[in-house]
């Protein structure tokens, strides 16, 4: 399943609360984020590949976009743009989002036993509304944190530590479970204890991957509910 990081950080006290990220952690949604991505771009002449796409996983929509809007220099306000990217998003994932069973299996199992729950996602609010309504997890979470409601998206710790402020649980009792290289450095920041689960498996890993507490190195593959749920209350 993966090693507790040795350096002893992960001594904290129990853990209290469970804070999820959504896009490749409770769904595999980043195959409809690129296709949105690329549709975006096609409209001003932009080739957008995988290849171009893959800096920016872990990236809240709209710090991408004003990489993107500078770096090709884009005649279009960065508002317009993710608006016209969520249309074309949520239109693609209301025809097909994928939800991993066994973090959809984690996330039941946290919500019985009575941990608090939150997302803190860099998706919009409509998006992460649609998705986890379609996916029948809206109910399960007691807080979403939205990229709207911070200054800075990850890998800065503002999402994480807005999740726990309205949680009403210190930082050093959350627990985060990520997929992306930028939202492990954010759970650190934060001084949050952190579950990797890496959505990109190419070798070597990025290096802030082995400041988590746990490393799932196979990543979704890897994931076993059951024995998560256990690591998770034996950290209490």
């Amino acid at each position: 399943m993966g090693k507790a990081d040795p350096s002893g950080n992960d001594a904290r006290g129990p853990v209290r609360a469970v804070i999820f990220d959504l896009d490749g952690v409770l769904v595999d949604s980043e195959p409809n984020y690129f296709e949105s991505e690329r549709r975006l771009l096609a409209d001003y002449g932009i080739d957008f590949t995988p290849v171009m796409k893959r800096p920016y996983i872990g990236m809240s929509s709209k710090e991408m976009l004003d990489d993107v809007v500078s770096r090709f220099g884009i005649p279009e306000r960065v508002d317009v743009l993710l608006a016209r990217k969520n249309t074309y998003y949520l239109d693609i994932a209301a025809r097909a989002t994928t939800v991993y069973a066994q973090t959809r299996h984690l996330l039941q199992l946290l919500h019985q036993h009575g941990y608090p729950l939150a997302l803190a996602s860099g998706s919009s609010p409509e998006v992460i509304d649609v998705i986890l309504s379609a996916a029948g997890l809206l109910d399960l979470f007691d807080l979403v944190v939205s990229a709207d409601s911070v200054v800075r998206g990850k890998p800065a710790p503002d999402l994480f530590l807005a999740a726990a402020r309205g949680l009403g649980v210190e930082p050093a009792s959350c627990i985060v479970l990520e997929d992306s290289s930028h939202g492990v450095r954010a759970a650190i920041s934060a001084g949050m204890r952190c579950i990797a689960i890496p959505y990109l498996l190419d070798a070597p890993l990025d290096e802030s991957f082995s400041d988590a507490h746990l490393l799932i190195g196979t990543g979704m593959a890897g994931l076993h509910a059951d024995d998560m749920f256990e690591w998770i209350r034996s950290q209490n």
